[in-house]
């Protein structure tokens, strides 16, 4: 009994440990942000959506009262990610994708946030930076946040 709960454990480490060293390879992936107009989420989003239903429900829970346009986008094969900085302070911060990938059974999208510095032209205005992006995939969508705790 006791050698048959060994094996099974043994068995079941290389699918592991193939996980965890498995190859990244670069996601194709379109960013619809311009064409869903200019949303403002008061806080930070991070969401998923398959279907169109989904999307127009997390996008008009963010933006009552906004009438939202969506692309066209085939839910079928596809899949939204949305991120959301919350409010800034001027024209000067920004949503960076610096890369999407998948990697063992998820995907990983990596965003930055371009903050001005000093001297920088930017207006004191609030805005509200966010990135909706379509991915070719239904697999689970996890964010990295470069210079974010």
């Amino acid at each position: 009994m006791r050698r048959s709960l060994v094996v099974a454990a043994l068995l079941s480490v290389p699918p592991l440990a193939a996980g965890c060293g498995a190859a990244k390879r670069p996601l194709a992936y379109e960013d619809v942000t311009a064409k869903v107009g200019g949303l403002e989420f008061t806080r930070i989003t991070v969401d998923t959506a398959q279907s169109r239903k989904e999307l127009r429900e997390v996008l008009s829970r963010n933006n009552p009262g906004v009438r939202i346009r969506l692309p066209p986008i085939d839910f079928g094969s596809h899949e939204t990610f949305l991120v959301a900085a919350g409010p800034r302070s001027s024209t000067g911060y920004a949503l960076r994708v610096v890369r999407i990938y998948e990697h063992g059974g998820h995907v990983q999208v990596v965003i930055r946030e371009r903050t001005p510095a000093l001297g920088d032209p930017v207006r004191a205005r609030v805005t509200y930076p966010f990135r909706l992006l379509v991915l070719p995939t239904h697999e689970p969508v996890h964010l990295k946040w470069l210079g974010r705790p």
